[in-house]
């Protein structure tokens, strides 16, 4: 479980620093991200036939910052919608 919670941080932290830009993220949404990204990267992984999903693979790593990285940009756009912009 703790080596679950160290993995979605540093998977949300290197997700954080590939996506260009400042991102208003604190610790916490940056674990939230890295957390669901692991799991939807190692789902994936799984469906390709690699490991379990709970099995640490080079596939299912890359795949987990690569949708870390797309959550990020989700959250980031559903944010911009809440926030009234003004000319």
């Amino acid at each position: 479980m703790i080596g679950f919670l160290v993995a979605g941080l540093i998977i949300g932290a290197l997700a954080r620093l590939i996506k260009p830009g400042k991102q208003n993220l604190g610790i916490l949404a940056t674990l939230a991200l890295g957390l669901v990204g692991s799991l939807i990267g190692g789902l994936i992984a799984q469906a390709f036939g690699t490991g379990d999903i709970w099995e640490l693979n080079v596939l299912g790593f890359v795949l987990a910052v690569i949708a870390a990285v797309l959550l990020i940009g989700v959250a980031e756009g559903l944010a911009g919608k809440r926030t009234t912009r003004r000319a």
